[in-house]
């Protein structure tokens, strides 16, 4: 019987992967270097690791911290309530939390490239969950301020991570691009359910409930990241100098405008200064966190301004009006959280057809409608008086919710359009660091506004975010219909 020898196989040839490791083109596995994913090379992914549960993951995080921005507003009163302090110690516990989220998020997206995402979210929702405990539990004002403080801070570090976790689970542009929107409406659907969610838990429970509930949400988010494979850690320049920098004029501006006073000259001296030490620092840094040159394009510029504007019209109104039912009407913490249900639930709808008119006709005319109404809301806004029906202030929400929902998505989209491709995670953390500062420093002003007489100081913060709208709308009149690219050697492409 004769002998046949099989032909020897030869070696599979490699291609080079992106990052540049060597996979096999046909056959065997292929590892996504950013993620450490394992699946076959026909796209199937080996059982235990689910693109979905990741996203599921990094929606609740980012819902989470979403929610945690709007749902205190309806328990202010309560809390004022039982720990006193007055309208400036309320006024802390909402920018305790907005500004340590806004000036640290300028780093935390370094701090997640370097960490790794999957260990810096879990880092970030572990310390979120643990302030919570925290703010739950504080016997005074003072530590809840602390507390609220810490919460921010992790906050800053989920949402860079939580991003990139659903970048990492979706290597495929187009499920990347369907995983990414619903990522975007889970913040909708938290910043729709927060005032409500406010309402309803201060009124069956009391204050503490708001911080109480991200407990077990936290827990979860914990065990589905327990799925999700282990991201490479990178190597990201940090920009200590700049970061602390702008920390201190941020909080020192925001203590300025607060406490007012003596104190409050004083701390004005510091945020300028440490204002002006940040401009020099970053002038100077290699690596700088906010690069100076960022701003020399005009569509840089427009969307970090309107999305600014929509901040301060946002944040601004949730506080004044929570305040105007509840203290100025007698009305419960549940009454006025319904009252907002209307406005908040429209922003959530209008994002999906934002979207649909950017794609067909670029950012700038849904920009330019949505300002519009968005200054027609707040105009129609300024009738309100004490006597006002909550009925009536529900719809005259209405043109400032459509406003706001048809601006954001166009700007983020022209914010991402006008920045390099590698500087993509620079541009957003730019783009929300500015509408996080804009939403407290809002707070801070309107809170002192409306603390002598209320309706007057309402209708003088209405008036004002309306003007900043006015401005917005103007720079995105004079935009073109292309997006053009930043430049500068230090920040942009070499």
């Amino acid at each position: 019987m004769q002998r046949t020898t099989r032909p020897r196989r030869r070696p599979v040839p490699a291609i080079r992967w992106r990052e540049g490791r060597d996979v096999p083109r046909h056959g065997g596995t292929i590892t996504d270097p950013l993620t450490r994913n394992t699946q076959l090379a026909d796209g199937r992914r080996r059982p235990g690791s689910s693109p979905a549960l990741t996203l599921t993951a990094a929606l609740l995080g980012f819902a989470l911290i979403t929610l945690d921005a709007s749902v205190v507003n309806v328990a202010l009163p309560s809390i004022g309530a039982e720990l006193g302090g007055g309208m400036a110690g309320l006024q802390w516990v909402v920018d305790a939390y907005t500004l340590a989220f806004a000036s640290l998020m300028l780093s935390t997206g370094a701090f997640s490239d370097r960490a790794g995402a999957s260990r810096a979210y879990a880092i970030g929702i572990a310390l979120f969950t643990l302030a919570s405990a925290a703010c739950g539990l504080s016997p005074s004002l003072p530590a809840l301020i602390a507390g609220r403080t810490v919460q921010g801070l992790a906050a800053a570090v989920v949402l860079p991570a939580s991003l990139a976790l659903v970048r990492q689970a979706y290597p495929d542009p187009a499920r990347r691009a369907r995983a990414t929107a619903a990522w975007t409406a889970g913040g909708s659907v938290a910043v729709a359910l927060g005032p409500v969610a406010g309402g309803a838990l201060t009124t069956a429970w009391d204050w503490r409930g708001v911080f109480f509930i991200n407990l077990p949400l936290g827990a979860v988010a914990l065990a589905l990241l327990l799925r999700a494979p282990r991201s490479e850690r990178r190597p990201a320049p940090l920009d200590l100098p700049g970061q602390a920098t702008a920390a201190l004029a941020l909080t020192a501006l925001a203590f300025a405008v607060i406490e007012r006073g003596p104190a409050g000259w004083a701390t004005a001296v510091v945020a300028a200064v440490a204002g002006v030490a940040f401009l020099r620092i970053e002038a100077r840094q290699p690596n700088p966190v906010v690069p100076p040159a960022l701003f020399r394009s005009r569509e840089v510029t427009a969307a970090v301004a309107a999305g600014a504007a929509c901040s301060v019209a946002f944040y601004g109104v949730v506080f004044v009006f929570s305040l105007f039912f509840q203290q100025l009407q007698g009305r419960s913490a549940l009454h006025a959280g319904l009252v907002f249900l209307p406005m908040t639930a429209l922003i959530g709808v209008t994002n999906v057809l934002a979207g649909k008119l950017a794609g067909r006709y670029g950012p700038r005319l849904p920009m330019l409608l949505g300002q519009g109404l968005a200054v027609a809301g707040l105009l129609a806004l300024l009738l309100v008086d004490a006597g006002t029906s909550p009925g009536l202030v529900a719809a005259l929400f209405v043109p400032l919710a459509l406003g706001c929902g048809l601006t954001v998505p166009p700007l983020t989209a022209l914010m991402m359009d006008a920045v390099p491709g590698e500087r993509a995670g620079l541009g957003a953390g730019v783009l929300n660091a500015a509408r996080q500062v804009a939403g407290g420093l809002a707070i801070a002003v309107f809170g002192a506004l409306v603390s002598g007489a209320f309706v007057p100081g309402m209708r003088l913060c209405l008036a004002i975010a309306a003007g900043l709208f006015g401005v917005t709308w103007f720079l995105s009149f004079r935009l073109s219909g292309r997006a053009a690219s930043w430049a500068g050697t230090r920040c942009g492409r070499k």
